[in-house]
């Protein structure tokens, strides 16, 4: 994720990795750079290293360009939208998503949750699929990342079923995610319930800017409020497509996406072709 970084960012990089090395016990540059995938998949070690290079894109985004008018970011990317409202330091942020990756990854043991992506199917129809083969367990959406594209989770059993009834139902492709829990379903409201524990003794600040929320595709002014959308974000699906719609509709018009390649910009796309999309490693060129 930092190949292309030109050289004269690599300060900035290490200051920022060696506080998330800190955090985690280990070299987190190192893991990025040679793996193991397998080790680097694990959701306690992904959500800090991702924290921390979406946190090193944005802080040279934000030498070069005005201050933004909104901010939004994608799953664990809503704790880096945070930082740039100023609702959070960097470092509080690290803390805060360390305990919720650890929490998350105990609160399903290995292999017992699954997520996977949904293509080519309204949302309604994935949405009545679930319920149809859900049984006693949990299957449900995650993140509504734009039209047509809908990702599952939940135990893998059920998530497996889903994949299968999806496809005769007319889905373009199904694709199980390499990750290491079921994020944003029922599986985490455990997780979700000692997450609030760990927020409740953090100072948070009121956002100096729009910021939207992934869990109600809103933005809120209290501290109390987002505290509460943080929490909900756990258990409940990402609610990106009406996130970026709610954001059109308050009159932004040019999206950077802050982050490393272009998955976000390329959903933006398909739920938006009337905004300027701009994708960071076209900065930096």
């Amino acid at each position: 994720m930092l190949d292309a970084l030109p050289e004269k960012h690599q300060a900035l990089a290490h200051d920022i990795f060696d506080r998330v090395s800190e955090h985690l016990g280990l070299d987190a540059l190192d893991l990025m750079a040679r793996g193991p995938a397998e080790e680097l998949n694990r959701t306690e070690l992904t959500q800090p290293v991702l924290l921390g290079i979406n946190h090193l894109f944005w802080r040279i985004h934000a030498d070069r360009h005005p201050a933004p008018a909104a901010v939004a970011g994608h799953s664990l990317g809503e704790f880096n939208a945070l930082i740039a409202a100023g609702v959070l330091s960097f470092d509080s942020a690290l803390s805060l998503v360390v305990e919720r990756a650890r929490l998350m990854q105990s609160a399903v043991p290995p292999g017992v949750g699954a997520m996977a992506a949904i293509l080519g199917l309204p949302d309604d129809v994935v949405e009545a699929l679930c319920r149809e083969v859900a049984d006693d367990e949990v299957v449900s959406p995650a993140n509504y990342n734009s039209p047509g594209q809908l990702v599952v989770a939940g135990h893998a059993s059920a998530v497996e079923r889903l994949m299968l009834q999806a496809k005769e139902a007319g889905a373009k492709k199904t694709l199980m995610l390499p990750v290491s829990v079921p994020s944003h379903c029922a599986l985490m409201s455990q997780a979700a319930d000692a997450f609030q524990a760990q927020l409740d003794e953090t100072t948070l600040s009121v956002p100096h800017c729009h910021l939207v929320h992934n869990f109600d595709a809103q933005s809120h002014g209290s501290v109390t409020q987002i505290r509460h959308a943080l929490v909900q974000q756990l258990a409940h699906p990402v609610q990106w497509t009406a996130s970026i719609r709610h954001l059109v509709n308050q009159g932004c018009d040019v999206f950077y996406e802050c982050g490393p390649g272009r998955v976000l910009t390329g959903l933006g796309k398909r739920i938006d072709r009337g905004v300027e999309w701009r994708t960071f490693d076209i900065e930096v060129e």
